[in-house]
This record gives C-alpha cells, sequence and structure tokens, in this order.
C-alpha cells in the first residue's frame, strides 16, 4: 500500500511545483516533467524488482504510453503547450493505481474525464477574473466581436429555432436549442478574453523561448511569423537584439487543472468510485 501513497504524494508535489511554476512564469520548465516521469518509473522498477511484481512496472508504462497518445493528440489539436502535454504524460507513470491493465485503463480515461471538466470550470473561472480586472477593455472588445461575427448569431439562432422541433418528439432534445443560442455568444466571450486580457506589449529582453507571437514582426530583416510551438532560442535571440516592443499572447495557465483533476481523483479512487460508477452518479 506504501507504493501507492508513494505515488500520489510524489504526483501531488509535483503538481503543486508545477501550477506554481505555471501561474508565476507561464511555463513548465522541461526539467521538472521529465524528472516526473524518470522518478515514477524509476520507483516502479525497483519497487517490482524487489517484490518480483513487474505488472507494478508495467502498469506505470502502459499509463505513460496511453497518455503519451493523448497529450500528442491534445497538443497537435492545439489544445495544449509542450509544458502541458509532457506533464499529462509524467501523470501517466503516476495514476495506474489499481490492478489489472483493463481497469487502469478506465481510471486513465475517468482522469482524463476530470480533467476536462475541471479545466473547464477552472478556465471559466479563470476568464472571470480576467473579465473583472480588463472589464472596460472587454466590454469593447465583446461588442466588436458581435459585431463582426454577427451572421453567426444569425445562423445560429435559425438552427436554435428549428431545433424547438425536437422536444415536441422527446424531451430529451431540451438541451439543444439552448445550446445553439449560446454558443455565439461563449464563441464571444472566449475571443474578447483572448483579444483583450491576453495580449501584452512587452520589452524584447523579457521574451523567452516558447512565448506566442500575436501577429508577424520583421527583426532586421527577417519576418517572424506566429507559430503554434512558440518562439525558439534563435528567434528570441533575434527578437532580444531589437529594441521595439513586442505584442505577445499568452494563454490561461492551465496546470492548475491537472492539479484540481488530481485531488477529486485520488478522493475518488479511495471511495471506489470509476468512471462508469461517476457517469450514473452525475445523471
Amino acid at each position: 500500500m506504501y507504493e501507492t501513497i508513494f505515488l500520489i504524494v510524489l504526483g501531488f508535489l509535483y503538481l503543486i511545483f508545477a501550477s506554481w511554476q505555471d501561474l508565476k512564469m507561464r511555463e513548465v520548465a522541461n526539467w521538472l516533467n521529465f524528472s516526473l516521469i524518470i522518478f515514477a518509473l524509476i520507483f516502479r522498477a525497483i519497487y517490482s524488482i524487489l517484490n518480483s511484481n513487474y505488472n507494478f512496472f508495467l502498469y506505470g508504462l502502459f499509463g505513460f504510453g496511453i497518455f503519451v497518445i493523448i497529450a500528442n493528440l491534445f497538443y497537435y489539436s492545439r489544445v495544449f503547450a509542450g509544458g502541458d502535454a509532457k506533464l499529462l504524460m509524467g501523470l501517466g507513470a503516476i495514476l495506474p493505481l489499481s490492478f489489472g491493465f483493463y481497469g487502469n485503463f478506465l481510471y486513465l480515461m475517468f482522469f482524463v474525464f476530470l480533467f476536462m471538466l475541471s479545466g473547464s470550470a477552472y478556465s471559466l473561472v479563470y476568464g472571470s477574473v480576467l473579465v473583472f480586472r480588463n472589464y472596460n477593455k472587454f466590454s469593447k472588445e465583446f461588442k466588436k466581436q458581435v459585431y463582426l461575427r454577427k451572421n453567426f448569431f444569425y445562423i445560429s439562432f435559425f438552427f436554435a429555432f428549428l431545433s424547438f422541433v425536437f422536444i415536441l418528439v422527446d424531451y430529451a432534445f431540451i438541451v439543444l436549442p439552448f445550446t445553439l443560442f449560446l454558443l455565439p455568444f461563449l464563441f464571444c466571450y472566449a475571443k474578447s478574453i483572448e483579444e483583450s486580457c491576453l495580449i501584452k506589449l512587452i520589452n524584447p529582453k523579457d521574451i523567452v523561448i516558447g512565448d506566442w507571437l500575436y501577429k508577424k514582426i520583421r527583426v532586421g530583416k527577417q519576418v517572424l511569423k506566429p507559430d503554434w510551438q512558440g518562439l525558439c532560442e534563435e528567434e528570441v535571440e533575434l527578437i532580444k537584439k531589437s529594441r521595439n516592443k513586442i505584442l505577445i499572447k499568452y494563454g490561461v495557465p492551465f496546470v492548475p487543472s491537472f492539479l484540481i483533476a488530481f485531488i477529486f481523483y485520488v478522493w475518488l479512487y479511495y471511495l471506489g468510485i470509476g468512471l462508469i460508477e461517476f457517469l450514473f452518479w452525475i445523471i
């Protein structure tokens, strides 16, 4: 039982430090993510050798492999930045706490589900704080986004009106028209937060590797374009030679949502509640 407690404490400590780093510096260092993977797998290997229980190590490799796939899907679909993806891989080596590959797979999917729920709630709260702090800028930008996307509103409202027909067939569809009605507002809300609260003009000396350019810039004879992977080391060095301030686009520091999901995961795991039971409980 101590091996499970050790993994939980290890994951909890790493997530606390990673959350602090993400909130303070808007990045999670590679050494932190890679050391989590290494420590978790080394501990599993040593425990397996000492207790002749090699499944404990194989479960860690299995979880790591599953989360490598999921992390890459999130990364290349531009849901995650690189640091978030690597952190998820590290958690893959931590989270298999059950017996059997099938049971561990279900609990890994359970964590992904909890992460999506906590991430949505966290983003909503964090976005609300940004709106409160930058209300005047946000208000102007929101009006601008609504005007620019008025056709989106017309189309959404049209289909929302048509979808009321489905309610006559089955009341289970009652959420559909309200979802279609709210969709353009939510999109403009998120886009307005991005444009009014997450774009900052900073000095070239403060640029770091991984920062996202808001728009393309000319530095000397070279033109640098925004890229999802952020600025590389050569581009950062080039920008630092410039005297002009640069517009940088920041994302929501997302690592705290990993910590929230991890806490709920461990709590529900010890209560014996898995993904299926949790879904039934929600229903």
